[in-house]
C-alpha cells in the first residue's frame, strides 16, 4: 500500500511523514522541491502473539509506503497548473495535511491559519491537475478518433469530455460516480481526484483532545493531532515512548491511529503466514479470494494451489497451538473462492 501525503507549504506534512516512517526529513522554510519517499511498519498486536506462539526467527509487520510531495493548493486556478507528481504515481491513497496551529517562529505563507481554507485550495488544486491531463488527452483523441474510426478510442473521449464536465463543475472524479469498470480503465492516469482521501488536522499542543469537526472539518475520515509531538515521539526509544504519551494524556501513537483509518479508508484486512522461519502480516482489499492471497504471497502458490488451511486469530490463541486448533475444529480447509477474513492464519497447500 501506497499513500500520497499533499498539503500546502508550512502544514507541517513533513514533520508527519517523519513521524509515521522515523525519517529525518528536513523541514521548515515552506518546504522544498524535493520529495519524500520511507516505509511505516504496521504496529498489529496480533503479530507478537502469533510470535509467541511460533516463536519465528523472523516477524515481518504489513507495511505501508509513504510518499511526501512539495507543497500543493495555490488557492487559485492558475492556467499552468503543474504535471501530477511523480512521487504521487501508484499512491492508493491521499492523506491530505492542514495547518491548525499558529507559530510565529513558522509563519503561513498565506497570512493566516485556517485549515478550512487550505483544505479547500488543495482539493482545487488536485482538481485543476486532473483537468489539465483531461484536457491534453482530450484535444489528443479529438483530433484521431474520427479519422481513425477507432471505437476504443471514441468511448475514451466520450468518457473524459464526462470527466472534464465534471471537474469544470467543481466535482472530484471520485464524486462522479464511475462504474467499476470505467474507473478501472482510467487507472493509468493517476488521477489525484479520483483517489481516496483521509484529512489530518495537525494541532499546537494546545488542540490536543480536539476533534477534527472543532476546525470545520469532517469528522469521518479525518484525525487531529500533533505532528511535532508524533515526530519527537518517533525519535525516543521505545522503552521511554509510553511515559512520552502519559505525559500528554495519549492513549497510543497517531501513527497507529493515521494508518487504521487508511487501512478503514480502503478497505483493507491482514492476513498471516508462517513460512519457514517467517511470520509475516499480508495487507490485501476485504473480499480477496484464497487464490488472490496465495497470489499476494508468491505466483507459485497461486499457479498452484490446492487449497487453504484457515484458522482465525481468536480461535488459535484461544486453542495455544495449531494441533489444539485442529483437534478443537477450528482449523477449516477452504478451497480457491474462499473470502480471507481479517486475522485469518492460513497454510496454502499447492503444486507446481
Amino acid at each position: 500500500m501506497k499513500i500520497g501525503i499533499i498539503g500546502p507549504p508550512a502544514s507541517g506534512k513533513t514533520t508527519l511523514f517523519n513521524a509515521l516512517t522515523g525519517g529525518a526529513a528536513r523541514t521548515g522554510g515552506f518546504g522544498s522541491a524535493q520529495a519524500h519517499v520511507g516505509v511505516a511498519h504496521v504496529a498489529d498486536p496480533r503479530v507478537d502473539a502469533l510470535a509467541a506462539l511460533f516463536r519465528p526467527k523472523k516477524k515481518t509487520y504489513a507495511a505501508v509506503d509513504f510518499a511526501d510531495v512539495p507543497g500543493l493548493g495555490a488557492g487559485e486556478a492558475r492556467p499552468d497548473v503543474e504535471a501530477i507528481p511523480q512521487a504521487l504515481q501508484g499512491a492508493d491513497a491521499l492523506l491530505l495535511v492542514v495547518r491548525a496551529f499558529g507559530d510565529p517562529g513558522v509563519p503561513h505563507p498565506r497570512g493566516s491559519v485556517d485549515p478550512v481554507r487550505d483544505w479547500a485550495d488543495v482539493c482545487l488544486d488536485l482538481l485543476l491537475r486532473d483537468l489539465a491531463v483531461v484536457e491534453r488527452r482530450v484535444e489528443r483523441l479529438a483530433r484521431t478518433a474520427a479519422l481513425k474510426k477507432d471505437s476504443a478510442e471514441a468511448a475514451e473521449l466520450e468518457l473524459l469530455r464526462r470527466l472534464q464536465a465534471g471537474l469544470e463543475a467543481n466535482r472530484p472524479i471520485a464524486d462522479l460516480g464511475l462504474p467499476a469498470g470505467e474507473a478501472h480503465r482510467l487507472r493509468g492516469f493517476g488521477f489525484l481526484s479520483a483517489k481516496p482521501l483521509l484529512g489530518v488536522v495537525n494541532v499546537g499542543e494546545d488542540g490536543l483532545g480536539r476533534p477534527p469537526a472543532a476546525f470545520g472539518l469532517p469528522a469521518e475520515g479525518t484525525v487531529a493531532l500533533c505532528a511535532k509531538l508524533e515526530a519527537e515521539l518517533a525519535q525516543l526509544p521505545e522503552g521511554e515512548r509510553a511515559a512520552f504519551l502519559a505525559d500528554y494524556g495519549l492513549g497510543r501513537p497517531a501513527r497507529d491511529r493515521v494508518i487504521e483509518a487508511a487501512f478503514a479508508l480502503l478497505g483493507l484486512v491482514c492476513f498471516f503466514t508462517v513460512v519457514g522461519e517467517e511470520l509475516r502480516a499480508w495487507p490485501v482489499p476485504a473480499g480477496t479470494t484464497a487464490l488472490r492471497a496465495a497470489g499476494a504471497v508468491h505466483s507459485d502458490l497461486e499457479r498452484g494451489f490446492i487449497r487453504a488451511e484457515v484458522v482465525s486469530f481468536g480461535a488459535l490463541v484461544e486453542a495455544g497451538s495449531v494441533a489444539a486448533a485442529r483437534d478443537r475444529g477450528a482449523l477449516r480447509l477452504e478451497g480457491k473462492d474462499y473470502e480471507v477474513q481479517d486475522g485469518d492464519i492460513l497454510t496454502i497447500r499447492f503444486h507446481v
